[in-house]
């Protein structure tokens, strides 16, 4: 019996909240699946973006210097990736103040 509330959404890893990210806007929410994924998702989008637009700045003289700061930044960009991918395997999560200390 699955715990949490279904949003009309297959009731698998979907509604769990270990992976989720849930913004409230007044009486609204906003629940996010699989957090990390939609992070890799839009810093490869923008990555993209960077890149382009970058190589489009190559065309003219005066928009060069322009052109190599977008792909230093798209650079660092390409480092975060596997980043996220590792944070998507690792999560860590707090234990209520009832969960035993195995530290002792």
């Amino acid at each position: 019996m699955n715990q949490y509330k279904s949003h009309g959404v297959r009731d698998t890893l979907l509604d769990d909240p270990a992976t989720d990210l849930t913004l409230r806007l007044g009486r609204e929410e906003l629940i996010i699946h699989h957090r990390y994924e939609l992070t890799g998702i839009i810093n490869e989008l923008v990555l993209g973006i960077l890149f382009t637009v970058g190589s489009v700045c190559f065309f003219w003289e005066q928009w060069m210097t322009v052109g190599v700061w977008l792909f230093v930044i798209g650079s660092v960009q390409l480092t975060l990736k596997p980043v996220i991918h590792l944070l998507r395997r690792m999560h860590l999560k707090r234990l209520p103040q009832s969960a035993p200390d195995l530290s002792s």
